[in-house]
C-alpha cells in the first residue's frame, strides 16, 4: 500500500454536521442602501478628502472676514499692493511683506509695527484675505442655489411630465426644448437689461435655465420606473398620485439626483466667476472669486499674489466637488460594487 492510500482514511469522508435551524442564517450584518453606500464612499481616500477641503473652505468663508479688523470694502492707498505678510511665516522667509528685490514694502510705505495683510493687499489697499474669503461666500451661494433648484424645480418638473405622460409630457416638453436652445449668457444679459448687474440677475438667469438638464435626467429615469410592479401595486391599494410620485418613485432615482447635482455645483461657480471676470457679475465694491481674478490678471506681471490667491481658492472649490461627485457616483451605483 502506498503512502498516499495511508493518508486517505475512511475517517476524512465523515459526513458534515449541518444544522437546519441555522441554514438560513445571515453571518454578516444587514445594511441598508445607505449604509452600504457610505461604507463604501469611506473607502474612496480621494472623496473624503474633497469633503474636509469643502468643510475647511466653508468654515473659512463663514468666519475668514471676521479674523481680522479690515473690511472686504475699506479703502487705503497708502497701503496698495502690498505683499502678503502673515506672522511666524516670516521668520521663514516667506509671505514676509518683501518684493522680489528684497525690500520690505511695509516699511517703505509707511506701516506701522505689527500691520499685517495675509494675503496682501489690491491696488486700491483693500485687504485680499477678507475680500477673498467674501467671494468665496458667493459661490458657495451659487453652489447651493444651483443645488436647490436642481432638488425643487428639476425634480418636480421632469417627475410630473414623465408620470403623467400624454398630452402633459409633450406639452412640458416642448417648453424644455425652448429653454434649452436659449444660451444661459442670453439669459443674464436679458436679466441685466431689467435688473442691475449682480447677484440677482445671476440668481434668476440660474432658476430659469439651470433645472433643465435635471428634469431631462429624471424624467428618463421615471419613464423606466413607472410601469414596474411595485408601482402598480401602489396604484392598485389606492396610493394617490403624489405619494407614488414622493414615496416610490423619487427614492428609486436619488441616487441619480445627488450625483447630478454634485456634478452641476462646480458648472454653476464657473458660471458665475466667468460672468464676474468679463464685467457681467458682481459690481465693484462687492467681490466674487471671478471679479479678483479680472484685477489680479490686469497686474498678474507686477503683482502674481493678487491672481494667484483667489484662483487657487476657485480651484480647490471645484476640484473638491468634482471629486466628492465622483465618490458619490461609484458609491450610490450598484454596478460599482465589488
Amino acid at each position: 500500500m502506498s503512502k498516499r492510500e495511508d493518508y486517505l482514511t475512511d475517517e476524512l469522508f465523515q459526513p458534515a454536521n449541518l444544522d437546519s435551524e441555522k441554514s438560513e442564517k445571515i453571518a454578516g450584518p444587514s445594511l441598508s442602501y445607505w449604509q452600504d453606500a457610505w461604507i463604501r464612499l469611506r473607502k474612496n481616500k480621494a472623496a473624503i478628502v474633497g469633503c474636509i477641503i469643502l468643510l475647511a473652505l466653508t468654515i473659512l468663508a463663514v468666519f475668514g472676514p471676521m479674523m481680522n479688523q479690515y473690511s472686504f470694502s475699506e479703502q487705503d492707498l497708502s497701503r496698495a499692493n502690498l505683499p502678503a505678510k502673515v506672522p511666524g511665516i516670516e521668520n521663514l522667509g516667506i509671505m514676509d511683506g518683501k518684493d522680489e528685490m528684497g525690500n520690505d514694502m511695509y516699511e517703505l510705505k509707511g506701516q506701522e509695527e505689527g500691520t499685517y495683510f495675509w494675503f496682501g493687499t489690491d491696488g486700491l489697499g483693500r485687504d485680499q484675505w477678507t475680500r477673498i474669503w467674501q467671494g468665496t461666500r458667493v459661490s458657495l451661494y451659487i453652489a447651493l442655489l444651483a443645488a436647490a433648484i436642481d432638488m425643487v424645480i428639476g425634480v418636480a418638473y421632469g417627475g410630473i411630465s414623465a408620470y403623467y405622460g400624454g398630452r402633459v409630457d409633450n406639452v412640458m416638453q416642448r417648453i424644455v426644448e425652448i429653454l434649452i436652445g436659449i444660451p444661459n449668457l442670453v439669459v443674464v444679459i436679458l436679466m441685466i437689461l431689467v435688473l442691475d448687474p449682480g447677484i440677482i440677475s445671476i440668481t434668476v438667469a440660474l432658476t430659469i435655465t439651470g433645472w433643465i438638464g435635471m428634469s431631462r435626467i429624471v424624467r428618463g429615469q421615471m419613464l423606466k420606473l413607472k410601469g414596474q410592479e411595485f408601482v402598480l401595486a401602489a396604484r392598485t391599494l389606492g396610493a394617490s398620485d403624489n405619494k407614488i410620485i414622493s414615496k416610490h418613485l423619487i427614492p428609486n432615482v436619488l441616487g441619480v439626483i445627488i450625483i447630478n447635482t454634485m456634478f452641476t455645483i462646480p458648472a454653476a461657480i464657473f458660471f458665475e466667476a466667468f460672468l464676474s471676470f468679463i464685467g457681467l457679475g458682481l459690481q465693484a465694491p462687492l467681490a466674487s472669486l471671478g471679479t479678483l481674478i479680472d484685477e489680479g490678471y490686469r497686474n498678474m506681471q507686477i503683482f502674481p499674489y493678487q491672481m494667484i490667491y483667489p484662483s487657487i481658492v476657485i480651484s480647490l472649490i471645484m476640484i473638491a466637488f468634482n471629486v466628492v461627485a465622483d465618490g458619490l457616483r461609484d458609491a450610490l451605483d450598484p454596478k460599482m460594487r465589488e
